[in-house]
């Protein structure tokens, strides 16, 4: 329906605005649209687009809807638009709106991105000095704390199948950083993680499912504080490389989400006094590459 109207109102010429129902836009801003679509002219939904000024900032970034239209209304000026869909190639184009006005992009048709070659079958060892795991909590319902952990070793054993892979990370509890010693001097206590009785936070991942394009969902359990749990990792894969000595190496990115009280963590002394120091929800985000075992 959105669409017709737009299209409807190019084939009038018509200099003001589309009437779309809900949207208020400001007389001294425009409306910017257009519609995203594969190689054979099917929507693609959820492409993201970022509309940046043309010296860079950013202005905002949104998502296609599930028939491919996006509709943002911006200040007035010129525009350079990035449209980018998970599998294909990303899309640039400029666009220059004025006030009060409609400025139909049009159909913008995306392009398979050439498929990355996954790394060959065989042990790699996850590369601690090139990859981080970091974690990310709010702090007292207002700031958010960030984190990581500086010491933890792991192998990934990629099978003749990817889907037949699986990967170990042995991460020391004690390493906890969350830039502050009187901080981390507690998360090591009995209060939460415990490190003197449960020295080590390990994932055993065994299920790889192809969510398309560079996404995998890594499926395995999760053991923290004693306790373990399923935890899915969205990973997404970036592709190989060589570094500095010409050793190959391969790079994948991955979060998920846990909340402490799946692993014991409350805070017990804190909670009784109704002290809430770290929220329910702790997001993690994972930066890792590996090399062939030697």
């Amino acid at each position: 329906m959105v669409l017709s109207r737009w299209r409807s109102n190019r084939k009038k010429g018509a200099a003001g605005l589309p009437e779309l129902p809900g949207l208020a836009v400001p007389r001294s801003a425009g409306l910017l649209t257009c519609r995203v679509l594969d190689p054979v002219g099917q929507p693609v939904s959820q492409a993201k687009i970022t509309v940046n000024e043309t010296g860079g900032r950013q202005v905002m970034t949104g998502q296609t809807d599930p028939y491919g239209a996006f509709v943002a209304a911006v200040p007035a000026g010129g525009y350079q638009l990035l449209v980018a869909g998970d599998g294909y190639t990303p899309y640039r184009s400029k666009a220059e709106v004025s006030e009060n006005t409609h400025t139909p992009v049009g159909d913008v048709t995306l392009s398979f991105a050439p498929a990355l070659e996954l790394p060959a079958p065989g042990d790699w060892d996850v590369d601690p000095t090139h990859s981080t795991i970091g974690f990310t909590a709010r702090h007292i319902a207002l700031a958010r704390v960030h984190g990581r952990f500086n010491r933890f070793a792991g192998v990934l054993r990629i099978g003749e199948r990817m889907t037949d892979s699986a990967i170990h990370v042995v991460i020391d509890a004690a390493s906890i950083d969350t830039n502050a010693q009187m901080r981390d001097n507690h998360l090591r206590s009995p209060d939460f993680l415990d490190v003197r009785k449960y020295p080590t936070l390990e994932f055993y991942g065994d299920r790889f499912r192809h969510r398309g394009g560079r996404h995998w969902t890594v499926t395995g359990s999760l053991t923290i504080h004693g306790v373990s749990r399923s935890v899915s990792l969205d990973t997404e894969y970036l592709g190989s490389g060589h570094g500095v000595e010409e050793e190959l190496r391969v790079a994948c990115r991955a979060s998920t989400q846990l909340h402490r009280e799946d692993y014991d963590l409350n805070w017990r002394h804190m909670i009784t006094q109704g002290i809430a120091a770290v929220g329910s929800t702790i997001d993690v985000h994972l930066d890792i590459q590996v090399i062939p075992r030697s």
